[in-house]
């Protein structure tokens, strides 16, 4: 997905596009990147899009999942009463709320604007065990085997790698490459280790200020990638995954 940063309305109408479009398919669950519905916002200039968990957007979200009988999962920059923000990737399932996971790994430019969390609760979805990741987290293998140790069938990683360079003289094919050579290693190895499925959902294309390069990918437990979107730019992967 495509996520302006800030635009929290037209993300969230986009997000219901999707969410509809996933109901005609016969879609159980739908995973949003990283920040979809604030955007990867520096909170410290956009901070009407720094939210809480009872903002009125985290409620619509929840909406849209009891609307089109779906498991939504989606993320936001979380507002913090003892310190920095938080990144917040939530999960809702027919209405209601199940609960949300906070990014652990927090680095380079993030340490400054973002607090890490430090839980790793897991969710029961439609009888299966899913936990959930966030962009930098593919650099903690602790993260995956945890998450294995608990039982769990599926991790969703959900991401937002912004690009470095000039937007002017973006090369989106080497950048698309990058971050997918980094799936490939490092998911590849978590799947196979923990006997998992993972899951990748990733900010694609242009925004006000910054670049990401998108990018679909499934892996079985076996560490195959049996699934991927194939290019960077806006759309849905749509999978059926055998538990």
């Amino acid at each position: 997905m495509n996520c302006e940063k800030g635009e929290i309305d037209r993300n969230l109408h986009l997000m219901e596009e999707y969410i509809a479009a996933g109901q005609e398919k016969g879609m159980d669950i739908v995973c949003f990147p990283e920040m979809n519905i604030t955007g990867y916002i520096n909170p410290l200039q956009i901070p009407h899009a720094v939210l809480t968990i009872d903002h009125r957007a985290i409620h619509q979200v929840v909406k849209y999942s009891e609307l089109y009988s779906m498991c939504v999962i989606a993320g936001f920059v979380e507002h913090n009463p003892m310190g920095k923000p938080f990144i917040n990737q939530f999960i809702a399932h027919n209405g209601e709320l199940l609960g949300f996971y906070r990014k652990k790994t927090i680095q380079d430019k993030e340490a400054e604007w973002f607090d890490p969390g430090d839980q790793q609760p897991v969710f029961s979805v439609l009888g299966v065990t899913v936990g959930l990741s966030v962009c930098a987290d593919i650099d903690d293998p602790d993260i995956f085997s945890k998450y294995a140790a608990k039982g769990v069938s599926i991790v969703f990683e959900s991401a937002a790698p912004g690009l470095y360079g000039e937007q002017e003289t973006r090369n989106w094919l080497s950048d698309f490459n990058w971050w997918r050579s980094n799936c490939m290693e490092k998911l590849g190895k978590y799947a196979a280790d923990g006997s998992l499925f993972i899951g990748v959902s990733t900010q694609a294309g242009r925004t006000i200020d910054e670049d990401f390069p998108g990018g679909g990918y499934l892996f079985n437990p076996r560490g195959e990638c049996t699934a991927e979107s194939g290019e960077w730019s806006e759309g849905v992967l749509y999978v059926q995954i055998q538990v």
